[in-house]
């Protein structure tokens, strides 16, 4: 008799799993379907980029954002959306940066250049000198200042190309772009030319954060990035003849931190309300496209989610919450500020996914999670099989969210196909046209699959 009940047992358990099954398969099918026919996201992204623009933090630009990303959020019929104080500091890029090699006198040939984010202006009649190729900062340390003093310092560390995952490759070299200023400053370098991270040879040169560190400003020298193609030649020019003279003009300018915004909504849970889970991504981006892809897709997708949900008829049991966070570019300062804030109210974050990887094909999902999370988050994959984003890993990295990290919380980041990210990343040719709205709208039924599935079994 015992061993009957056990087969009975057995046989409603595997029943009600199938059936359990067949529910979220039919949700999240329900979701692709919606996100393909009717999604929003594009409409937005163009919005955002086409009569915004750039948006770099504590300019007017970004400031319209936060106007136009609240405006839209409340007309999702929301339990609530509001505004977060942020400190951000303030960089100003000025007029368009020329740059020329110079072989002889009267002889010159222009380069693309760009300043990097934070760098000090050249003086108003731009500056020349001569020029130092290195590959490594062990290279640069090696020539000492004897080599250094008076001259540009040029770091000319290609992306490697043998690393398949793009963001491995940019983690590879991006110091060299963060720190360079800082460690050829001291060594003596009135400037330094960094090559532009991308994979593809273009005349576009990319921008980015860059930092001084604990150097007085009387010894911060000007930085900017040159374009791959730009920095191949200044290379052979260099192999024909080490004493030819670089020129840069540069106006760009550092102002006082000012105050900008995270923009929060959320719909409020309907058995768990004090269990959040967060969606987001970074609003401001560099000034030289629009900021399509690095992060307006991460904005418009996780404003998707919601719009999803709502549109559905999807009442969440536990509280689902966007964050469009600002200070990005910045140190974080977006990310840091909601962690204080949400700290110092004991909130209690469950889960946290940040989309910041272009509106590219959606590939599956890297998480920072323990053993144990991670294992149960890995049953979820046959849910992903049919939509093509199935693939799971652990990570660890610094991101907007990062700063919830602890506390149980998991975090977890959209994977994309990111052959084609560097060529946009930080660059003029990061705008609207380069998204492609299938592919954005496939992003955001992942993702808004991805977090269905963990507003109803949890972790």
């Amino acid at each position: 008799m015992k061993y009957k009940f056990q087969i009975c047992f057995f046989i409603l358990f595997f029943n009600a799993s199938l059936s359990q099954d067949s529910i979220h398969e039919g949700q999240i099918r329900e979701i692709y379907d919606y996100a393909l026919n009717n999604a929003k996201s594009y409409e937005w992204l163009d919005f955002l980029c086409n009569q915004i623009g750039g948006r770099m933090a504590g300019t007017l630009n970004a400031e319209r954002a936060v106007r136009w990303g609240k405006n839209e959020l409340n007309k999702l019929d929301l339990d609530k959306v509001y505004l977060q104080n942020v400190m951000v500091p303030k960089w100003v890029r000025g007029s368009f940066e020329y740059a020329s090699i110079i072989t002889a006198p009267g002889m010159s040939i222009n380069v693309p250049v760009c300043a990097l984010g934070g760098s000090i202006p050249t003086p108003s009649y731009g500056l020349r000198a001569q020029v130092v190729e290195v590959k490594s900062f062990h290279e640069l340390e090696s020539l000492g200042k004897e080599k250094i003093k008076g001259k540009f310092v040029f770091f000319n560390k290609a992306m490697p190309k043998n690393l398949v995952d793009t963001f491995s490759a940019y983690k590879n070299i991006v110091d060299i772009r963060y720190q360079g200023a800082r460690k050829a400053a001291k060594l003596g370098a009135v400037g330094v030319i960094v090559r532009s991270i991308n994979l593809r040879l273009d005349d576009y040169p990319h921008t980015g954060n860059m930092s001084y560190g604990d150097i007085p400003n009387n010894m911060r020298v000007p930085a900017a990035a040159i374009s791959t193609n730009g920095a191949q030649l200044l290379s052979s020019m260099l192999s024909l003849n080490d004493d030819l003279y670089f020129y840069l003009k540069q106006d760009c300018k550092n102002y006082p931190e000012v105050l900008s915004h995270n923009i929060i909504g959320e719909i409020k849970g309907s058995k768990f309300p004090k269990d959040i889970i967060v969606i987001g991504g970074h609003l401001n981006s560099w000034d030289l496209g629009d900021g399509a892809h690095d992060d307006g897709a991460g904005i418009v997708q996780s404003m998707e989610v919601l719009n999803i949900f709502r549109q559905l008829n999807y009442s969440p049991k536990r509280t689902i919450r966007v964050v469009m966070f600002t200070g990005q570019k910045n140190g974080l300062r977006g990310g840091k500020r909601y962690a204080e804030i949400a700290k110092q109210n004991n909130e209690k974050h469950l889960f946290a996914l940040e989309s910041d990887v272009g509106g590219f094909s959606p590939r599956g999902f890297s998480f920072e999670a323990d053993n144990n999370q991670f294992k149960n988050i890995n049953n979820w994959q046959n849910y992903f099989k049919p939509y093509q984003t199935d693939s799971f890993s652990l990570i660890k990295k610094e991101s907007a969210i990062s700063p919830l990290r602890g506390n149980n919380t998991v975090l977890s980041y959209l994977r994309t196909d990111s052959q084609r990210y560097f060529d946009y990343h930080n660059a003029a040719t990061d705008v609207f046209s380069s998204v492609n709205k299938r592919e954005l709208e496939l992003g955001a039924a992942s993702i808004a699959s991805l977090i269905y599935l963990v507003d109803q079994y949890g972790l």
